[in-house]
């Protein structure tokens, strides 16, 4: 009976409880105080467009959670793990670069050391948290290739299962994508895709005022962000 229920996927793995306690301790570290600064959360997924030729293309984004900054996004075909891995590349790189700064570690944030019995023992720097939801491309091995090394740079973080509440703000700009450009015109192909969904990067990023972080764009958001922001 347990190799018939193995060979049809209906088993739990081992480790399966432990796993879940793991995930739900990260997921209360991040959420538990939300960050007020830049480079301390971002948030990652992928969302489908039909074109008017009848493709289905997934565009995939990145965007830092305190200060609403689009750090990449991309269109592709499929939602694969290295399709995620790719626009999370492209997304360090892109704070590399509007920061000025070799390695992004040099921006990142504190987090307390804690001793055996819970005592604090002092302050290290703490991996940049990546929250994505459950969707096979962010359990596979090619995705976690991002978070493995002596000196982490990110960390990843899954929401709970049926729950995108936990990642609103990368869901809030789909929406915006999708219903304020996507949806206003024709778009024929995944060319056309590419160039309207980078075409709207830049107009949220530096154009598009952001009621929550004080009616700023989220580019002087992301490049200000020295200071805590109030989270509202």
């Amino acid at each position: 009976m347990q190799r018939a229920l193995r060979r049809c996927r209906l088993l739990l793995p081992q480790g399966y409880r432990a796993d879940r306690k793991s995930w739900a301790m990260l997921r209360r570290k991040v959420f538990h105080d939300p960050p007020t600064r830049r480079n301390r959360v971002w948030q990652t997924d992928f969302s489908e467009f039909e074109t008017s030729g009848g493709g289905i293309w997934r565009i995939c984004a990145v965007i830092d959670y305190a200060t609403k900054y689009c750090l990449a996004i991309t269109v592709t075909p499929t939602a694969r793990g290295a399709d995620a891995l790719a626009c999370l590349r492209l997304a360090v790189a892109e704070a590399e670069r509007i920061l000025d700064v070799d390695d992004l570690r040099a921006d990142r944030g504190l987090t307390e050391v804690l001793g055996p019995c819970g005592e604090m023992l002092g302050r290290a720097p703490a991996p940049i948290a990546v929250v994505s939801d459950n969707g096979p491309c962010f359990r596979g091995e090619v995705f976690k290739t991002a978070f493995a090394g002596p000196d982490l740079l990110l960390r990843h973080v899954r929401t709970r299962v049926r729950s995108p509440q936990t990642n609103s703000v990368i869901e809030r700009f789909f929406g915006t994508l999708k219903y304020e450009h996507l949806f206003r015109g024709v778009i024929a192909d995944g060319d056309a895709l590419d160039m309207e969904v980078h075409r709207f990067r830049v107009i949220y990023n530096t154009i598009r005022p952001h009621q929550a972080i004080d009616d700023q764009v989220p580019s002087a958001a992301f490049t200000g962000c020295d200071q805590p922001r109030t989270a509202r």
